[in-house]
């Protein structure tokens, strides 16, 4: 199934029903008077956050959302039907745009949540609701409340906990799958990723859902490469792990590349908390391993944890750190897993 986290949808909602203007006719009751009946209200546009959803392909193919106008009112007094809802249904954590202005009209961060978007229109008064003492046989009858149109953007950003960042080919899908069952592309060249993955990692009774992102380039911030794109989805994350790729020349013009790129980007996303690893330290030697742990820990003025995804080393106790920012961030992330064993190197 293609990955799609954005779309422009037109809707509308439904008209309310004409009330109408008639009278009573039966045979022996003189001066019967009116009997118009209301119209019905028009149907309402919900969107409402589903589980099983993580992609918005739905709505490449169709893109026009319009609720059903209420019936008109009849006369016996008979009200007209409502008009039935038009529901959107789209992933958890959607965000609901105006798509003119860019106002964000709704979150819908977990599966449930629902916001009702545009109301329908009221329907109209028949003519026996103005009815009074001194107008008995009034021929006025309301026409139905319009509905409510717009365009809308619905923009998925994926929920998880901790974000992969780093340059193309610095490990990021080497290092997800190690650590879930997520099996995302993997080569020995740059933008095998290219779409957002999500995995599950399991440590010390603890779980906690990280995704990986296409790499950032230079330029990023002003639409070079794929990464930029897909931003948005680490925005909701607690915690950033950062991996920097130990067998670059230079690891910290690497690091400082990738927090100029994020800072352009979004200064609330730049201030997230960081962690920082070297990666692919089993195709360096000890002594290589301590010189650009020393040059990145300068460079950033924070701790650096060695870590190979493939031979398994230093990976625990990069999730460890991960686990504890998650925690002092969001207390239910550190919940048991249930019968889920740790994950082990």
């Amino acid at each position: 199934m293609r990955f799609l986290d954005s779309a422009k949808v037109y809707v509308r909602s439904g008209n309310g029903g004409a009330g109408c203007a008639s009278f009573r006719r039966e045979k022996f009751i003189e001066f019967g008077g009116p009997d118009g009946g209301d119209g019905g209200r028009g149907g309402d546009i919900i969107v409402e956050a589903v589980a099983g959803l993580n992609t918005m392909i739905d709505f490449r193919y169709r893109q026009h959302f319009k609720a059903r106008s209420g019936s008109h009112g009849m006369g016996s007094n008979r009200t007209g039907a409502a008009g039935a809802d038009e529901t959107l249904e789209v992933p958890a954590g959607t965000q609901v745009l105006d798509a003119e202005s860019d106002a964000l009209l709704a979150d819908l961060e977990q599966p449930g949540d629902r916001v009702v978007l545009l109301r329908g229109g009221r329907g109209g008064r028949g003519n026996a609701r103005f009815k009074s003492s001194t107008n008995r046989a009034p021929r006025r009858a309301e026409p139905g409340e319009k509905g409510e149109e717009c365009w809308i953007r619905l923009q998925l950003k994926l929920i998880a906990d901790a974000g992969l960042l780093g340059l193309p080919n610095a490990g990021k899908s080497t290092f997800l799958a190690a650590v879930s069952r997520a099996r995302p592309r993997i080569a020995d060249y740059p933008f095998t990723t290219l779409i957002p993955t999500l995995g599950t990692v399991y440590v010390d009774d603890t779980e906690f859902v990280l995704t990986d992102i296409p790499g950032l380039i230079e330029g990023a911030h002003a639409g070079t490469g794929l990464g930029h794109r897909f931003l948005a989805h680490v925005e909701r994350c607690s915690v950033l792990l950062h991996l920097v790729d130990g067998t670059a020349d230079d690891v910290a013009r690497n690091w400082r590349m990738i927090r100029g790129e994020l800072e352009k980007y979004d200064d609330d996303l730049a201030a997230r908390t960081e962690v920082l690893a070297l990666t692919k330290t089993d195709a360096l030697t000890d002594a290589e391993v301590a010189e650009r742990r020393r040059d990145l820990e300068a460079a950033s003025n924070d701790e650096v944890f060695p870590v190979s995804a493939v031979a398994g080393t230093g990976v625990t106790e990069v999730l460890r750190r991960l686990v504890g920012v998650i925690s002092a961030a969001r207390p239910d992330a550190a919940e048991t897993a249930g019968e889920a064993l740790p994950w082990t190197p």
